[in-house]
């Protein structure tokens, strides 16, 4: 990865949820890029607090966010077709992730699912470089909404939730919104609560396993906020039959990717 001496630059992944930025560094041309800084900020907070809008682009204030002011930035995210960044590039969301996933697990080969807030994304990626995907935007009910609402009607933190994937409920709502309503029923039904937890889960890893047989090979890297959910990760490799890697850092993939785009030039 070509870079030059010292170089830092900055990605920034404008999510529906939270708004990921990082800073990385690559010291010489054959040094593996280190990332200094990682900080995630809550989407509205980030840009009631630290942006502005100037002439049509978002302006960042990179400095009170505790970032140098003045680096090479590229974006990506669910923000990107309205909000260009002054002085930024940006990144398409599909590159981005694919780009993360290789930097951050040295694989070249593999099935990228990347669930998000709102979305989700399965990237089928060969030696290094994209080549099919799907993406589904147009439903929360494999992402992390849909996680963080159904552990609400549960009373459970999305860390206890994620403990569970033993003899899950079957739920059958394909949309998030009448998820809750079928899991209230359940719960007026009398199931144990880790039953309902697992079948949350169950019910996330059963709406990508259809979307992956299109796409074969025996590794699946995991990235996206839901990858920190355990039983889903289980789950996951029961249904799919295969290996699956999480990356150090999931839910920061998109902008570490625009991060290496960044000292590549790889827009």
């Amino acid at each position: 990865m070509a870079g030059k001496e010292g170089n830092q630059v900055c990605g920034v992944d404008l999510g529906s949820r939270s708004v990921k930025i990082i800073l990385l560094e690559q010291s010489g041309a054959e040094e593996r890029p280190s990332l200094l800084r990682r900080q995630s900020l809550d989407t509205i907070e980030f840009y009631r607090n630290f942006g502005r809008m100037q002439e049509g682009k978002l302006m960042v204030d990179f400095s009170a966010l505790g970032f140098p002011a003045g680096l090479k930035t590229v974006s990506t995210g669910y923000g990107r077709n309205t909000l260009a960044l002054v002085d930024g590039e940006v990144l398409s969301e599909l590159k981005a992730h694919m780009l993360g996933a290789v930097y951050q697990t040295g694989l070249l080969d593999f099935t990228l699912v990347d669930l998000g807030g709102q979305d989700s994304k399965i990237i089928q990626v060969r030696q290094g470089r994209m080549n099919d995907f799907l993406t589904n935007d147009k439903c929360a009910a494999s992402s992390g909404r849909y996680l963080e609402n159904m552990a609400h009607v549960l009373g459970m933190s999305l860390p206890e939730m994620s403990r569970y994937a033993e003899e899950p409920v079957e739920l059958n709502a394909t949309c998030a919104v009448f998820g809750e309503s079928e899991l209230i029923g359940k719960i007026v039904e009398g199931y144990a609560p880790a039953r309902l937890a697992a079948g949350v889960n169950a019910s996330i890893v059963r709406r990508v396993l259809p979307l992956l047989r299109t796409f074969q090979g025996e590794t699946i890297v995991f990235s996206g906020g839901v990858a920190q959910n355990q039983a889903v990760i289980s789950l996951l490799e029961q249904g799919s039959g295969r290996r699956v890697v999480v990356p150090p850092d999931p839910q920061f993939n998109g902008a570490i990717g625009c991060g290496i785009a960044a000292l590549n030039s790889a827009l």
